[in-house]
């Protein structure tokens, strides 16, 4: 029987959780309902609440508000993709509920639950049922009438968890996509599986990770002082998943970038390579199993920022002063692929963040960008919807003022850059970006990453699969077939500019075919093609 939860308990609690979501993380990715690959909600999930517990990790909390708050302030600047934010947002409201309290009873815990729950409500601008947020809502108020009666929080914790199966059960009939997909909400189930660990670590159960963690790392402090001859530093390690050789990724990283080293400890890979393509090397490595961690750094912008501080360290000024032109305002933009980088820096992009899909950027690693950008206004462009909430958490993380423009794609972000002009108002350029962004349509050609039954199309692994937005174009094992059932529809839609952003593994000959193809049904529109370089998509297609 538990009465009261101290400091040092709730931190084993959160320890606890930390290790449920990345235990089971392999299992709640698999419930994506969706064929692309994405930022894959088990390992989202498990990096954010692993925030909070490697913050733990450096204090002993002398009261239970004081865990809670240090815990939900790494939460939400590690929070990626929209389940670790949603994620952060309860452990916010978790922690305004506790503090200043010492220890917390029964009581104490549910209403804290319950408070984080509207705080979450009331960040998401259109709460979607039968999701984590049902689910979260159901737990906390079975948790607030338990508690009525009870004065065990382990009993307490126990009803809710129960009340939470069963609204888990329910949210394959509350969500339409879900439902289709056969599959219940995966963010909700990993929610649970935490919730599991914390009640648990009552009982005095430590729960061991299942964690490349665990195994020594290798060390790659030996290529510090290496001469710059490709722009990214990757670091990842993946959870091995499959008999497949790591000798073949060795030699996929050989052909591909400098300084490889590929560790195989049986259970995770360990990856370092200084690439220009990281997000080829990423996708290379999804085959052989799920990410776990990665880091993605750009070594020559890195080199550039410590020649000039040494500049003006030995010149006695100011470093911020030499190397930056403080602007009206600045644009902070998510992409991946060297082509798009281009574009956007050409269209006045002041800071580039590597990621997107699969790769979702944590809020601390936009809030970094947005810090260091040349102004204190600063546009932020996420480009992928599960990127959005995580940006939109900078505008609490600092005094500058942050604008998100909700883009959801790299069109819509080309699209609301196209849009800027620099002669209006803040207020005007934002809502001129944003109406940009929704003047186009995005078509993806890439190859189904999992078996899924898609707008009621039963799709099959590596399948060539294209979408216009969220709706299922064509899918099919041969390519060319796909690529004119693409070009047949967009005719359809009469467009006036077609630009095709090719990716990293898109063939010449094979785009120049397609291009045609376009072109022949979409009389009189002006076809492009840039080479964008980006992971994932063979095309990205912007319809306008």
């Amino acid at each position: 029987m538990t009465q009261r939860i101290t400091g040092e308990l709730l931190k084993k609690m959160i320890n606890n959780a930390a290790a449920a979501i990345e235990n089971h993380k392999q299992e709640i990715n698999e419930l994506n309902v969706f064929p692309v690959p994405d930022g894959d909600t088990g390992t989202n999930m498990s990096l954010t609440v692993g925030a909070g517990e490697t913050a733990l990790g450096s204090i002993t909390p002398d009261t239970v508000g004081q865990a809670a708050e240090v815990a939900a302030g790494a939460l939400l600047r590690g929070a990626r993709g929209n389940s670790g934010v949603i994620l952060s947002l309860l452990f916010r409201g978790f922690s305004k509920k506790l503090k200043d309290q010492r220890t917390a009873d029964a009581t104490a815990l549910a209403y804290a639950l319950e408070a984080g729950v509207d705080s979450a409500y009331k960040a998401v601008m259109k709460p979607a049922e039968g999701t984590i947020l049902t689910v979260s809502r159901i737990v906390a108020g079975s948790a607030v009438k338990a508690a009525e009666s009870i004065d065990d929080i382990e009993v307490v914790l126990e009803q809710a968890l129960a009340a939470g199966r069963v609204a888990l059960s329910d949210t394959i009939n509350q969500n339409p996509v879900l439902k289709k997909a056969g599959v219940i909400d995966a963010g909700a189930k990993g929610y649970l599986y935490m919730l599991d660990g914390m009640l648990r670590a009552l009982r005095g159960e430590a729960l061991e990770k299942d964690s490349p963690e665990q195994h020594d790392k290798a060390d790659f402090t030996q290529f510090a002082e290496e001469d710059i001859t490709f722009t990214y530093c990757t670091e990842f390690m993946v959870d091995r998943q499959s008999d497949k050789d790591p000798n073949i990724l060795r030699s996929f990283l050989d052909e591909r970038g400098d300084s490889v080293v590929v560790v195989d400890d049986e259970d995770v890979i360990k990856v370092h390579v200084h690439t220009d393509e990281p997000g080829n090397a990423i996708t290379e490595a999804l085959t052989y199993g799920s990410l776990v961690s990665i880091k993605i750094e750009n070594m020559r912008e890195q080199h550039s920022q410590a020649v000039v501080a040494a500049r003006g360290a030995a010149s006695g000024a100011p470093v911020r002063g030499e190397a930056v032109e403080i602007k009206a305002f600045a644009v902070v933009v998510v992409c991946a692929g060297k082509g798009l980088e281009e574009v956007f820096v050409n269209l006045g992009a002041d800071k580039i963040i590597t990621g997107g899909q699969t790769m979702n950027p944590s809020t601390e690693d936009i809030l970094k960008k947005i810090n260091s950008a040349p102004s204190e206004v600063v546009f932020v462009l996420p480009n992928n919807k599960n990127i959005i909430m995580a940006a939109q958490q900078c505008t609490k993380l600092t005094s500058r003022k942050v604008i998100v423009i909700p883009t959801k794609s790299i069109p819509q972000g080309v699209s609301a850059m196209l849009a800027l002009d620099d002669s209006q108002s803040i207020e005007e350029m934002a809502s001129s970006m944003a109406e940009g962004a929704k003047r186009v349509r995005t078509v993806l050609v890439t190859k189904a990453a999992r078996n899924s039954v898609f707008d009621g199309v039963e799709i099959t692994k590596d399948e060539h699969i294209a979408l216009m937005e969220d709706t299922l174009m064509a899918s099919g094992s041969n390519a060319d077939e796909v690529f004119d059932s693409v070009a047949t529809e967009l005719g359809r839609h009469s467009p006036e500019f077609v630009t095709i952003f090719t990716g990293e593994d898109a063939k010449k000959a094979a785009t120049e075919v397609f291009a045609a193809k376009i072109a022949k049904v979409s009389d009189g529109a002006e076809i492009a093609v840039i080479a964008g370089g980006q992971p994932v998509y063979h095309y990205i297609i912007s319809v306008e």
